[in-house]
Order: C-alpha cells, then sequence, then structure tokens
C-alpha cells in the first residue's frame, strides 16, 4: 500500500513539474503587456501572437468571429474600441492601447 502512494505521489509530482514549465519569467511577461515586444507595429505580427486562438490564424473566425472583412463593417476607431473595450464574448484589455491601434489600422484594410 505505501508503495502505491509513494508512487502516486511521485507521479502527480512530474505532472505537476510539467505543467509549471511553460510560464514567463515575470520581467518578459510585463514587458509584453507594455508593448516592449512588438517595436515593429507589424499588426499581423500582434494579431498572430495574441489573436488566432479565437478568431484564426487566417481571420477566418474559430470560437470568435470572422474577421476578413471586418474593415467593411467597422472602421479603424470602432475596431479599436472593441479590441480595449471588448465586445460579446471578447474581453476588455487583451492588448494594451499601443497595440490594438496598430492592429486595429491592419483589420480596418481588411474588406
Amino acid at each position: 500500500m505505501k508503495h502505491k502512494l509513494l508512487a502516486l505521489l511521485l507521479g502527480t509530482s512530474v505532472i505537476l513539474g510539467a505543467c509549471g514549465g511553460a510560464e514567463e519569467p515575470a520581467d518578459e511577461a510585463a514587458d509584453s503587456t507594455e508593448g516592449t515586444t512588438t517595436a515593429s507595429g507589424d499588426g499581423e505580427e500582434i494579431y498572430q501572437q495574441n489573436c488566432i486562438g479565437c478568431h484564426g490564424r487566417n481571420l477566418e473566425g474559430a470560437s470568435g468571429p470572422n474577421l476578413t472583412e471586418v474593415g467593411g463593417k467597422y472602421d479603424q476607431a470602432a475596431i479599436e474600441s472593441i479590441i480595449i473595450n471588448g465586445q460579446g464574448n471578447m474581453p476588455k484589455g487583451l492588448l494594451n492601447e499601443a497595440d490594438a491601434e496598430v492592429v486595429a489600422s491592419w483589420l480596418a484594410e481588411k474588406k
């Protein structure tokens, strides 16, 4: 019985240790929220790093809406407002204001 308990604890420790390995160091995490990782100002790059989980790699939509022609529906200011303030199921604050402006400009061209 003790061997089974020991094996269970050891296995659990290994699994939990493996799960924690993908965290960013605190200083890098802070930098990414301050826009320092996107010095190039490339809206597509910022989108690929932050938005594809919900909107798809090619803007095709997934759990979030399709954005392939979002510029035909909203202007840059409206897109930026949605990114910053959230709308529907999209939470607010996913990007800082500088990155939101860059992504909104890029998305506004999608018509």
